[in-house]
């Protein structure tokens, strides 16, 4: 059964989660505000993610050793605390620039635990044949809650400012936390030494390759997750929340309408269509002046992100052991976020120096590399 309550229920919880995590992405507006620059919006948003990098192996092993569900409820408390901790955070930015980054490397590691624990869990409960349908219909609640939780921040910032922002962050991670303590855990090891590692896993051929697309589609999603918000902010679009809204509504269209498609025809068959759709979005945000390019930029990110996460999950963990998934999971979700902070620094330097519309050519052309290097590694090999 492939809509059980345990998938249900984790399905709402991830939301309540991501949309914590998605309101973030108009933290660069906090940093603004404090007197950041575009490189600080960089460094601090991608040390988020290098936390995450950082951390992933003995997260990894953490999942296959304590189990999915326990590893879960320990990311969503710390995803609950610490938006709680920015309220202590007032002046300029240069005042409380290094408490900052260290409570960013915390928060990274939270929403690291639950984006593994989350995806291992629920690879766990769907059935072989049904992989990408899964993943694919699974994820509409993450990609829902990256569309509600920067409307949620932006509109609270706008009434009511940051302190209320970062109170409603912890509010929703919260009851994602609330949600799934009574769910039962969906893997049991055997003992407590696996028989593998992390490196061991990584540097086979298949999960590697994984790993250097999920590092690319990661790079994109910097972009869009770090530079959107200040770039449609100094264009003057009133409503910056579109380009999360249209992105959004897509990725969830892609998955409602094409959730089996994958798992008929092949994720091989899927990926470089889906890397071109996630590339050209945000290749034609460098023509940025108005609305219709926002929606537009969005719309098409939005239909790649909604086929490619899925496809290159189920690429990762389709045919793998039971007790190194949390591994494998750790190496793709890994592969995104040290690609998310490669993006975030080197995207940051590149809009401090030449501007935004530099920055979004790069970040597009970053993911259309990744069409040669999935023809090179001929992803059929295990």
């Amino acid at each position: 059964m492939l809509y059980s309550p345990s998938f249900i229920t984790m399905a709402f919880a991830n939301l309540f989660v991501v949309s914590s995590f998605g309101a973030f992405f108009l933290f660069p507006l906090f940093i603004t505000s404090h007197g950041g620059s575009k490189s600080d919006i960089g460094i601090i948003m991608g040390v988020f993610a290098l936390s995450s990098v950082i951390c992933r192996p003995w997260i990894s092993d953490m999942i296959d050793r304590i189990g999915r569900k326990r590893s879960y409820t320990i990311g969503c408390m710390i995803m609950s605390i610490l938006p709680l901790i920015y309220l202590l955070f007032r002046g300029e930015l240069s005042h409380f620039y290094l408490p900052l980054i260290l409570v960013r490397v915390f928060h990274g590691v939270g929403l690291a635990i639950c984006f593994t624990a989350v995806f291992t869990y629920i690879a766990d409960i769907i059935p072989e044949g049904r992989l990408n349908e899964g993943l694919g219909m699974f994820g509409i609640t993450g990609i829902t809650g990256l569309a509600i939780g920067p409307i949620i921040g932006e509109t609270i910032i706008r009434t009511f400012g940051f302190p209320i922002f970062f109170l409603a962050a912890t509010g929703m991670a919260t009851l994602g936390l609330l949600l799934t303590l009574p769910l039962p855990e969906s893997f049991k090891s055997v003992s407590h030494e696996s028989a593998q590692s992390f490196f061991s896993v990584l540097i086979r051929r298949r999960p590697l390759t994984v790993a250097v697309l999920s590092l690319l589609f990661g790079f994109g999603l910097s972009a869009s997750g770090s530079f959107v918000s200040p770039f449609a902010k100094e264009q003057g679009i009133a409503f910056i929340s579109l380009y999360y809204i249209s992105y959004s509504s897509a990725a969830v269209l892609t998955r409602l309408l094409g959730g089996r498609l994958a798992d008929r025809v092949g994720e091989d068959r899927i990926i470089p269509h889906a890397q071109i759709l996630t590339g050209g979005g945000l290749l034609i945000l460098i023509l940025l002046g108005g609305n219709t390019i926002l929606v537009l930029s969005g719309f098409l990110s939005g239909c790649g992100h909604g086929l490619l996460f899925p496809c290159l999950n189920s690429l990762a963990i389709r045919d793998q052991p039971i007790d190194i998934r949390g591994k494998i999971t750790g190496v793709f979700t890994g592969g995104i976020d040290t690609g998310a902070f490669a993006g975030s620094i080197i995207l940051g330097y590149i809009g401090q120096w030449a501007g935004f519309r530099p920055l979004f050519f790069a970040a597009g052309l970053v993911l259309l590399i990744g069409l040669g290097v999935y023809k090179f590694q001929g992803m059929n090999s295990k």
